[in-house]
C-alpha cells in the first residue's frame, strides 16, 4: 500500500504546509496590529513634540 518513503514525503509536506499556514496568519493578524500601534505612538510624540515648542 503505502511505503515509508511515501510517508515522509506525506509528512514533510504537511509539515511544510503547516508553518505555510501559521506564517500566513501571523502575517495577516499580527503585522497589521504592530504596524498600527507603532504609527500611533509616532504620531502621540509628534502632538507631544509640537505641543512642547507651543509652550
Amino acid at each position: 500500500m503505502f511505503e515509508f518513503d511515501q510517508y515522509l514525503g506525506f509528512l514533510l509536506f504537511l509539515t511544510i504546509l503547516t508553518i505555510g499556514f501559521w506564517l500566513m496568519f501571523f502575517l495577516v493578524a499580527f503585522v497589521p496590529y504592530w504596524l498600527g500601534g507603532a504609527i500611533m505612538e509616532l504620531i502621540k510624540e509628534k502632538k507631544a513634540k509640537k505641543e512642547s515648542e507651543k509652550e
